[in-house]
């Protein structure tokens, strides 16, 4: 199977998004940035390739960059050690510019989303182990 995610995700401008993610304690591979790009590391296989509109638009072969202000493609989604992790990545987030998403609470699993300067749905979240290791449903069923 695979080793790695790579995420690529169209920006307007790279040192406002390098600024916003290092605020919220991220970190760069700098042998991946350059004019066109920033490697955003989400975890030790996980990276988000932020790439200049006009560069990420050389991978779509004719078709349209979607604003994601207006559109949506997907929602990146991480997971976080604790609830207290979620709220703290988030709030990060929105100190550093981010628009506010929804809250989830279901008991087992806990959620908070954000939109990043560029318009892209993240949700940060966390799941009790005891949950993710059965799943949902038949966590419930055996919480009664």
């Amino acid at each position: 199977m695979h080793k790695m995610i790579f995420v690529n995700l169209p920006v307007a401008d790279l040192d406002a998004s390098r600024a916003f993610f290092a605020s919220m304690g991220y970190e760069f591979n700098d042998n991946f940035c350059d004019g066109n790009a920033l490697a955003l590391i989400l975890g030790d296989s996980m990276v988000a390739m932020l790439l200049q509109r006009d560069f990420y638009k050389t991978f779509l072969l004719g078709k349209e960059v979607v604003d994601a202000h207006v559109a949506s493609g997907c929602i990146i989604c991480l997971s976080g050690d604790s609830r207290d992790e979620v709220d703290a990545v988030v709030d990060k987030a929105l100190a550093a510019g981010a628009t506010a998403g929804d809250t989830e609470e279901h008991g087992f699993m806990y959620g908070r989303s954000f939109f990043d300067l560029d318009g892209h749905a993240w949700e940060i979240m966390w799941m009790d182990p005891a949950a993710a290791e059965v799943g949902p449903q038949a966590y419930a069923a055996q919480q009664g």
